[in-house]
């Protein structure tokens, strides 16, 4: 199976925030943020797998900035880490108030997607080519978030027994 760039599967998603997204003092739902990170996501990990795929996890989601009605967000996703049938995905959500101009950070996520083949059981995925520096250093920091995850993983199985 030939790898595939981090480039070819990357991609970016906008959507305006409406009355309908947020709280009554017009502030945005996280968890309407959070599907749209998702379904993002979601389109990277097909993009590179060619196959369906599931949401194994999220690892975390930080919001660093609020996000009110009437800005235009832009999610941009990429892959970070590529493994036998799994991957991991980050995601940068940015805010735009379309009246300033100004654009603030205001979401980041981590989120981990499993291809699946037609019976539903985890299939191969292309390996990933990491062609920039900053395709290198995610690869590095995704490998030290997959590090902790399965030791979290084995202490909490080992609590069980």
């Amino acid at each position: 199976m030939d790898g595939k760039k981090v480039c070819e599967s990357t991609v970016t998603m906008a959507q305006i925030m409406i009355p309908e997204h947020a709280n009554p003092a017009g502030n945005v739902h996280g968890g309407m943020v959070v599907k749209i990170i998702d379904e993002a996501a979601a389109v990277v990990a097909a993009r590179h797998s060619r196959s369906n795929v599931v949401t194994a996890s999220i690892d975390r989601i930080d919001f660093h900035h609020p996000i009110f009605v009437g800005d235009l967000l832009f999610f941009k996703a990429s892959l970070n880490l590529v493994g036998r049938t799994s991957m991991e995905i980050g995601v940068r959500v940015e805010a735009e108030n379309l009246m300033t101009g100004q654009v603030r950070h205001a979401a980041s996520a981590y989120l981990t997607f499993v291809a699946i083949d037609k019976q539903g059981k985890p299939a191969p995925v292309p390996p990933l080519v990491l062609e920039t520096e900053e395709d290198r250093r995610r690869n590095c920091e995704a490998k030290a978030r997959r590090d902790v995850r399965l030791a979290e993983r084995n202490k909490e199985r080992s609590c069980k027994g």
